[in-house]
């Protein structure tokens, strides 16, 4: 990989990898909601079962490790430490092919096992269907992880985008073919759903090969690499701490949701079906996890920043240079403001009405979704914010501290789960409040400790304030004109018809006023865009000090 090549900006990285995710969460979008129009909440349920599983697998294979290349390699590619830079990879790709395989095979011949733990026996065939993708995943990694830290961002994305394609393309027509057409059960047709994940992850793992086979650094360097040992103590002490932060809200999540699941069984022995209005409990919990997945998709866009974000800052401090630290990380929070804040209101205060719109076959439960996603869509604002300071004190060198912090709001989340969940009175809407307070916790607390280690202090409220104001005032404008909407089209079309052009305005709204708001409190900054391809343009355009 030539240095031309490598010679990305943070903003520039950080954009390559986000317009990746716009494409990657809009075929994900494409995938999810017609999958649970397909095989239903139930299905959905089992899906999710086995991709929650999956994912803590994944996390502890590929949550720290990957960063931890990252950043070695960009502080071996900025000291021009060549041979150490590709010894490196040598040396990580057979812990990365290790550790797949152990955990492929331990998902594919356990998934009994795991589905009984999970209350949901049906979902065996799912997490089965998933088990070779753990370890392609985990040789991705790898390969992500280096070409991200010589500040090349394009192989990742353009992995993510093929890995999406594929999903959509084989798995969403599986899905149809086993359960609408073949009449399978419920389970297949979630199983037919994730054989596209799996199908994915393959065609993502062989691009990346093909790609470092092609594009090979052939830079001469007279540095000696330190040992292969030294190295992989080196990825272990930096990888370690990021990944036990990381799977440990993985690993609670899947707690959780075995605890949400027990809870609502319990709930349908005690007390009948009655108490959970009808429902079987895998019913509630897919109802559940539609609102995560519309809060998941922000959060997604949040994971460019931080990729981008910690090859740079590490290359900062590696010089030195804390005061370009310091400027790459207040970018990163600027973005996240921008962003965040503005999707949590919107997908809150237009809940149900944009359940409704996605899920035309299942206008019942996206009712009664809709308050879950009420209370989901504040959760999405902590959730980036999160996301955001993880990534701010790993790049700092406090790998440890998101630990203890995910740690704590796993606890509230367990135990608020426990008791509200149980309580016949709350059932399934305790479940998104628990959520909530967990990461109102950790957002806190992380917020807390950036302040305390930057070198220099981060002005949180100059930061998040405007477009705290803004996001409210774009709030009360897209409910305003959904109410207008609906009010003035009610009874002159089908409810549904009125329902899509009433969200589609509402949101419609919600935008312009945004965008106005932006500019005219000067919340974006000519600084945030200008690394950016096409930056001084669009500085010039709108005006931007």
């Amino acid at each position: 990989m030539s240095k031309k090549e490598s010679k990305q900006t943070f903003l520039g990285g950080a954009a390559i990898l986000a317009a990746a995710v716009v494409i990657v969460k809009l075929i994900g979008a494409i995938f999810r909601i017609p999958l649970t129009n397909i095989i239903g909440t139930e299905g959905k349920a089992h899906f999710m079962v086995a991709y929650n599983i999956y994912n803590v697998l994944l996390t502890i294979s590929t949550a720290g490790l990957p960063l931890a290349i990252s950043k070695l390699t960009s502080e071996a590619h900025t000291r021009g430490r060549e041979n150490e830079k590709r010894k490196l990879f040598r040396t990580a790709i057979w812990l990365f092919f290790a550790l797949g395989l152990v955990f492929s095979l331990f998902m594919f011949f356990g998934a009994a096992w795991l589905a009984g733990f999970q209350g949901d026996e049906l979902a065996y065939w799912p997490i089965r269907a998933l088990a070779p993708a753990v370890f392609c995943v985990c040789l991705l990694a790898c390969m992500r992880g280096y070409t991200q830290g010589q500040g090349n961002m394009k192989p990742t994305a353009v992995s993510q985008v093929l890995e999406a394609l594929c999903k959509l393309g084989i798995g969403l027509p599986l899905a149809y073919y086993l359960y609408r057409v073949l009449g399978k059960s419920r389970e297949i047709g979630a199983a037919g759903a994730i054989l596209g994940v799996t199908a994915g992850t393959v065609l993502s793992m062989f691009f990346l090969i093909v790609y470092l086979m092609t594009h090979r650094d052939r830079t001469e360097s007279l540095d000696v690499p330190e040992s292969g040992g030294t190295l992989m103590r080196k990825v272990l002490s930096i990888g370690v701490p990021i990944t036990l932060s990381n799977s440990a809200m993985s690993i609670i999540t899947l707690i959780d949701q075995k605890i949400v699941l027990g809870r609502l069984n319990y709930l349908a022995q005690t007390w009948s079906r009655s108490a959970l209005g009808g429902s079987s409990p895998t019913a509630l919990y897919g109802r559940y996890s539609m609102g995560m997945d519309l809060i998941n998709l922000p959060a997604s866009f949040v994971y460019p920043v931080t990729m981008s974000l910690l090859p740079f800052a590490a290359a900062a401090l590696a010089r030195h240079d804390s005061a370009e630290a310091d400027r790459t990380v207040t970018s990163a929070f600027r973005l996240i403001a921008l962003l965040a804040l503005p999707c949590g209101v919107g997908l809150s205060v237009l809940s149900t009405p944009i359940l409704t719109l996605l899920y035309p076959a299942l206008p019942e439960d996206a009712a009664a979704a809709g308050p879950l996603l009420g209370v989901l869509g504040i959760a999405c604002i902590f959730i980036c914010i999160m996301i955001l300071t993880n990534a701010v004190l790993q790049s700092y060198g406090h790998e440890a501290i998101p630990i203890f912090t995910v740690i704590a709001g796993g606890i509230v989340k367990v135990v608020m789960n426990y008791f509200l969940v149980g309580n016949p009175r709350w059932n399934i809407a305790g479940a998104p409040v628990s959520t909530l307070c967990c990461y109102v916790v950790v957002a806190g607390l992380n917020l807390f400790f950036v302040w305390k280690y930057s070198p220099q202090k981060p002005r949180y409220l100059a930061i998040f304030a405007k477009p705290v104001l803004a996001s409210l005032l774009m709030g009360a404008a897209a409910g305003g004109m959904y109410s207008l909407l609906g009010t003035a089209l009610r009874g002159r079309t089908g409810a549904y018809l009125v329902n899509a052009v009433s969200t589609l305005g509402g949101i419609a709204a919600g935008v312009a006023v945004y965008f106005f708001l932006v500019l005219a409190l000067h919340i974006l900054r000519a600084d945030d865009v200008r690394n950016m391809r096409g930056g001084e343009k669009l500085i010039r355009m709108l005006h931007l000090k």
